[in-house]
């Protein structure tokens, strides 16, 4: 019988999401907010994590839990070198990658070093599920046009995978045996991937600029303006990094990255605001048919997730344009933070596996 605990840590730009959970019941869910003079005291993002550990620790404390409990601390994937997908323990090995940035340094770096940290004090395993960087996909979509660059695979792993195996389990299917297009609207960026047999065969690489552009990413740019744009003198790298990244998409054309200013601009029935949604909505349904394209037509359905597909416009929208392909399946969520506690769940039960990363 299952009476042990599993902690979710869920590290965002300022805050930190942590659960936790008995079994498959939540505990509690609390989403810690932090101070940007607090952040900007630390020199690099590794910096944070005594600072983010000791944030979460008093939490735990403040709601009366018993860290004696805790069996397993799970936290969110970060920029590792290309792994399968599944359930990795934090080894040393693992730390290692995730301070040095081998594939980058981002915010969700500090999900396995957290959990590796609050583990080692509490005496409980500390694992990854799905991190950004499973790679599966099929050799012909890693072919970029030139030779000396290689497209990669980073995207909403533990979200699609997810709830790819929740419509599986609904229609009582096996996910190995279904092809899918699933698409993950997320404020950091937009995947839409192709799953086949219970692997993810091709995918955009929303973290480096593919693919539709975002609330704050710029998605896919014409090469030719951009790198005329990168030489033209009036830009740093590190400037033009945050044009891509954290001021492209909406809030190049709006002004704004706030969700709720966008969708009172829309809802005063603002011209620009409806048709950079429309725009959104019409890259994202030209991604979806790529896909169609790479699964050559057979398609069960397509899953999309996220919350902006609570937007009736924005859904009817791909619907229009891309409703005939396959049935559509709606979770207008991203539910990271169950998604991770399920993992764990099965890791406790014995039914999913850990692996090690080396």
């Amino acid at each position: 019988m299952i009476d042990k605990d599993i902690l979710v840590i869920y590290p965002e730009t300022t805050s930190t999401q942590i659960a936790l959970y008995k079994g498959k019941t939540l505990l509690f869910l609390k989403n810690i907010k932090h101070k940007q003079d607090d952040l900007d005291k630390f020199v690099s993002l590794a910096d944070q994590l005594e600072f983010r550990a000791n944030v979460i620790f008093n939490e735990l404390k403040d709601n009366d839990a018993s860290l004696e409990q805790i069996e397993i601390v799970v936290g969110r994937g970060g920029l590792l070198k290309p792994v399968n997908a599944g359930v990795y323990e934090v080894n040393e090995k693992m730390v290692h990658d995730l301070k040095t940035g081998v594939e980058g340094i981002h915010y969700t770096n500090l999900g396995g070093l957290i959990a590796f940290e609050i583990a080692q004090k509490v005496n409980a395993k500390p694992i990854l599920a799905d991190p950004v960087s499973v790679d599966e996909m099929d050799e012909i979509a890693r072919v970029s046009g030139h030779a000396l660059i290689e497209r990669k695979s980073i995207f909403h792993s533990l979200n699609q995978k997810f709830f790819a195996r929740k419509y599986a389990k609904a229609h009582h299917r096996n996910y190995k045996e279904l092809s899918l297009i699933m698409v993950t609207v997320g404020m950091g960026g937009i995947t839409v991937a192709a799953h086949k047999n219970g692997k993810v065969v091709d995918v955009n690489n929303a973290y480096d600029g593919e693919g539709p552009f975002s609330v704050k990413r710029t998605g896919s740019l014409p090469v030719g303006d951009l790198l005329r744009l990168a030489y033209c003198g009036k830009y740093t790298e590190d400037e033009l990094l945050v044009m891509l990244t954290k001021e492209g998409g909406y809030v190049s054309y709006l002004g704004t990255g706030d969700l709720n200013e966008i969708d009172a601009l829309m809802a005063k029935g603002d011209e620009m605001a409806l048709f950079i949604s429309d725009a959104c909505a019409y890259q994202v349904s030209k991604e979806i048919g790529a896909m169609y394209a790479v699964l050559e037509g057979n398609v069960d359905a397509i899953i999309l997730s996220g919350n902006i597909f609570h937007s009736e416009r924005f859904l009817s929208n791909v619907k229009n344009r891309v409703g005939k392909i396959a049935e559509f399946a709606l979770y207008p969520s991203v539910n990271d933070i169950e998604a991770l506690a399920e993992n764990a769940y099965l890791v406790m039960r014995g039914e999913l596996e850990i692996q090690e990363y080396k």
